[in-house]
């Protein structure tokens, strides 16, 4: 059930954002839909440890609610990988927002500053709103 879905994941939003290069991480086609698909997979597995312990729970057959206690500790491992899984995806579309702002930010002020140089200056004119 184990896939890898730590900082490999995260590479494209992190390294490709706002430049439109994609930086040499993973595509975000690939990593995203692999991230969903591991969260997908533990919570398919979460229904299937579910449905068993509520079937021990209802037999109460003495060996199936000893298993109960292993598999509520995996159904809490599980719950707590997809927790994980969901708060690197948070930071990573922080991360990736604030890099597309600041890039945004400074390609605005190259461009501002590209322009500033090469235009002429307007005069100032004398008419109104000015105090002689």
């Amino acid at each position: 059930m184990e896939e890898d879905g730590g900082a490999g994941s995260r590479e494209w939003l992190v390294a490709g954002a706002g430049t439109g290069s994609g930086g040499g991480g993973a595509k975000p086609p690939q990593a995203l839909p692999k991230s969903i698909g591991e969260v997908r997979g533990i919570l398919e597995h979460n229904r299937v440890l579910i449905q068993e312990i509520s079937q021990n729970q209802e037999t109460r057959d003495a060996d199936g609610l000893t298993r109960n206690v292993s598999l509520i500790r995996e159904l809490n491992t599980n719950i707590a990988r997809v927790v994980d899984l969901y708060g690197e995806l948070s930071s990573c579309y922080a991360h990736a927002v604030a890099a597309k702002k600041a890039a945004a930010a400074a390609a605005g002020a190259a461009a501002a500053a590209a322009g500033d140089k090469g235009a002429p200056k307007r005069p100032r004119s004398s008419g109104a709103g000015q105090q002689q």
